[in-house]
């Protein structure tokens, strides 16, 4: 066997980020065309084929990232989760004031992704629920995210409410969202937004006892 030349060894791995890059992308693609779907036909309803079709994908690719349909749901639900976190952070940041204004701000942004955002929206509040331990564990933890997120701008320095708060105080928050969304977005953003900051004010409460 010849000798393995220094020329070789970087091609190889050339080669080989190169092809990660591509099955990163393939992923990418599946989870937004999950997105699509899910928001479209519900999670129950969709199948893998459909996923793949609407991500222009064989079902190859599909079982190259995800090892079924629930596992797709979870990435899914990962990525839209993440990006309305970074999104509504942002929002309380470019909006300055003091925490409650902040605050605020965060649930405008919030109720205004899930507006613009309608497939995306039903990925977070409906598809997530009830489908498997995994599931509802990741549904947990960004419950504690998000009311994580509103008591750093409503508290800051002071130390984290309990987490049961933290899970309760948002889920609060999402169920104002579902019966907004029942009700065709009305009222506007503004005036939910402000009714969703009643909820996150005991926060507050809860830290003073």
């Amino acid at each position: 066997m010849a000798p393995m030349t220094a020329e070789l060894i970087p091609a190889r791995r050339y080669r080989g980020a190169e092809a990660e890059e591509r099955r990163a992308q393939r992923r990418a693609q599946l989870i937004a065309a999950a997105v699509q779907v899910y928001g479209e036909r519900g999670y129950q309803n969709a199948t893998v084929k459909a996923v793949c079709e609407a991500a222009g994908l064989t079902e190859r690719y599909f079982y190259e990232s995800f090892a079924n349909s629930e596992a797709l749901l979870l990435a899914s639900f990962e990525t839209v989760t993440h990006r309305l976190l970074l999104r509504i952070e942002q929002a309380g940041e470019d909006a300055g004031g003091d925490g409650e204004h902040r605050a605020l701000a965060i649930l405008r942004a919030y109720f205004g992704t899930l507006q613009c955002e309608p497939r995306s929206a039903r990925v977070f509040l409906v598809e997530i629920r009830g489908v498997s331990r995994l599931v509802d564990e990741a549904l947990g933890r960004s419950l504690r995210e998000f009311g994580g997120l509103l008591a750093r701008t409503l508290l800051p320095g002071a130390p984290e409410p309990d987490p049961m708060l933290l899970a309760g105080v948002a889920g609060g928050i999402i169920h104002v969202a579902l019966h907004w969304i029942r009700h065709g977005h009305v009222p506007d953003v503004d005036t939910v937004a402000a009714t969703a900051l009643q909820l996150a004010l005991v926060l507050r409460a809860g830290a003073r006892n």
